[in-house]
């Protein structure tokens, strides 16, 4: 399909990603509660990151990871709770049910499950329900649009302030590499998977970023969806990093990194620029 093409071979059983999380330099000032419960299965649980202190009423991120659907562990995604609630976001990421075991759309649901919980309980650990971001990475980036876009999943948009999406795959139907195949190729109506043919409008401001030169999911993903949804009325911020591949808009979230493309900064400032700020 050329939209995904190994998809996150980065991250495996020796995950480079957790390697990178465990070795980089992380933001301080912040308090984290881990694996809080928001179902029965033993990977629904959550962590949450959230600005040393007693604030309250607090803007909030879902982050939601990548790893094709078919791998991925909150714990590896440290840097990135502690880069978003140093700037004063309750940040939670969760854990999902991943491939084999489950296949869409069971993933995207447990994501739902998440932010129904982030919905009702974010107020005991500080944060404001009714400012809420969807933001992900890669396969998480997909979900958190599905949540947005399609009913089915049942998430109150009126909650939702924002989307942020970092690489995500939104168009990449025929589905031709293992982990597409693997997690949507049973499932009787694929054109009801793809984001691009769900962008309707009445959607919150949506950032999209994507680098260039973004080999495992093509950046035309990221252009079809922004195209789509500008037709369709919602206010779409398409920001290409040049040189960039399919990781660094993840990894120059860390503090080391955040020099060379700005996508935390980006971030941010499209946040604020749309009421979700501090």
């Amino acid at each position: 399909m050329g939209a995904i093409s190994g998809l996150f071979g980065f991250a495996n059983a020796f995950s480079p990603v957790g390697i990178f999380n465990a070795l980089v330099p992380k933001d301080g000032g912040v308090v984290v509660e881990r694996n809080v419960a928001f179902g029965t299965h033993p990977r629904q649980k959550l962590d949450i990151y959230r600005p040393a202190g007693d604030g309250t009423g607090l803007p909030v991120v879902y982050f939601s990871y990548g790893g094709g659907w078919e791998s991925g562990d909150k714990d590896e995604y440290g840097f990135v709770g502690r880069a978003l609630a140093a700037r004063g976001y309750v940040t939670v990421i969760a854990d999902y049910r991943l491939v084999p075991e489950v296949v869409y759309p069971d993933f995207v649901a447990d994501n739902a499950l998440a932010v129904q919980w982030v919905a009702d309980t974010i107020g005991s650990y500080g944060g404001d329900a009714g400012r809420m971001v969807l933001m992900g990475h890669s396969a998480g980036a997909y979900n958190v649009m599905m949540l947005a876009l399609d009913p089915q999943f049942g998430v109150d948009m009126s909650n939702i302030r924002a989307l942020v999406g970092l690489s995500g795959p939104y168009d990449f139907y025929p589905f031709d590499v293992s982990q597409s195949q693997n997690a949507f190729g049973d499932f009787p109506r694929p054109e009801l998977t793809q984001p691009v043919n769900l962008a309707f409008g009445q959607m919150p401001p949506v950032f999209l970023g994507h680098g260039d030169k973004d080999e495992t999911v093509y950046l035309r993903n990221s252009v079809a969806l922004a195209e789509k949804m500008t037709e369709r009325g919602t206010d779409v911020s398409l920001k290409i990093y040049e040189g960039g591949n399919h990781a660094d808009t993840l990894v120059s979230l860390a503090m080391p990194l955040r020099w060379r493309y700005g996508v935390l900064e980006d971030v941010l400032t499209f946040l604020e620029a749309n009421t979700v700020s501090i």
